[in-house]
């Protein structure tokens, strides 16, 4: 696909906000208007309470054949206890209806809850649901990361995947970059399948339950960031790379290792200068050229650090 079907895409697109901002990430949060004014999207603000009503009404039955999905879509892994697996395919069949419900074409949430609340059981089991949902091109992106969604949704729709990242760290040795994030990944970029673990402890988040882990494939990449700036202006930053094989952290995440042309301190601090959210999307192959043209489709600026 290419640049104007991207941009007429997203008028037709009705991207869900569910839930609120993670507490302190203030690089994270958007200007919903300013975002419709440029990509010509609709926002629809969903309810974690509708979401526990939909949930409420799913039957074993229902279950069943969610956790066949799974089995057919992850490498699941023995340790998931079956309590774990009956949860999230139960919130699963939820997000699935909440989403079929109102026609969205992605999704941005972040939730904590009370311990021992319903909503914390709900949102503390949705990362298997949302990693399906992104497979089947409704990209969900967890802290409720409106900019990143918006990335997500051109990198899916370029046919190119768009995975939820984030800065893990470096290797001065081997020059590389890592960069993965927990939550839903997209299977259409993973190396193999997408692996469903179970965590004891969330990372920076309360609770427990199901992960995914998985690897982006082998080759070319491509790193968008849709950026929003003080003077009331969008950007699309874009940087082109590769990933390369080597060991990587297997902590329940996504997690690849890149390799970029001007080396890894300068694609790091031409980056950050660029002035991005610490969040990317993560697409396989090399479409500068195509984010370029959609820029100019929509008036906006386009800046390329590699």
């Amino acid at each position: 696909m290419g640049a104007a079907y991207v941009a007429k895409m997203f008028r037709q697109s009705r991207i869900g906000l569910m839930g609120h901002y993670y507490g302190g990430m203030l690089d994270v949060y958007s200007d919903y208007t300013q975002l419709t004014s440029v990509f010509g999207n609709h926002f629809e603000l969903v309810e974690m309470d509708e979401l526990k009503s939909l949930r409420d009404a799913v039957t074993e039955k229902d279950i069943d054949k969610m956790l066949v999905e799974f089995r057919q879509t992850f490498d699941v892994n023995p340790e998931c206890s079956e309590v774990e697996l009956r949860r999230a395919a139960r919130t699963s069949v939820a997000l699935h209806r909440m989403v079929e419900k109102h026609g969205l074409g992605g999704l941005a949430y972040y939730y904590e809850g009370q311990p021992g609340n319903e909503h914390e059981d709900i949102v503390t089991s949705v990362i298997a649901g949302n990693t399906l949902l992104t497979a089947k091109n409704v990209p969900v992106a967890g802290e409720y990361e409106v900019k990143n969604i918006m990335a997500m949704k051109i990198m899916d729709a370029l046919g190119t995947g768009g995975s939820f990242s984030e800065f893990y760290g470096m290797d001065f040795d081997d020059d590389i970059v890592m960069l993965g994030h927990d939550g839903p990944g997209h299977a259409a970029i993973a190396e193999g399948k997408v692996q469903l673990v179970p965590l004891n402890v969330y990372h920076g988040k309360p609770g427990k339950g199901l992960s995914i882990e998985m690897r982006v494939k082998n080759g070319p990449v491509t790193i968008l960031s849709v950026c929003q700036n003080r003077e009331g202006k969008v950007k699309l930053l874009v940087a082109e790379g590769e990933t390369i094989p080597g060991p990587i952290l297997n902590i329940g995440n996504t997690n690849s290792r890149y390799r970029f042309s001007i080396g890894a301190k300068a694609y790091i601090n031409e980056w950050a200068k660029a002035g991005p959210s610490h969040h990317c999307a993560i697409g396989i192959g090399h479409v500068a050229g195509k984010l370029e043209k959609l820029s100019a489709i929509l008036g906006i600026e386009f800046q390329q650090v590699c």
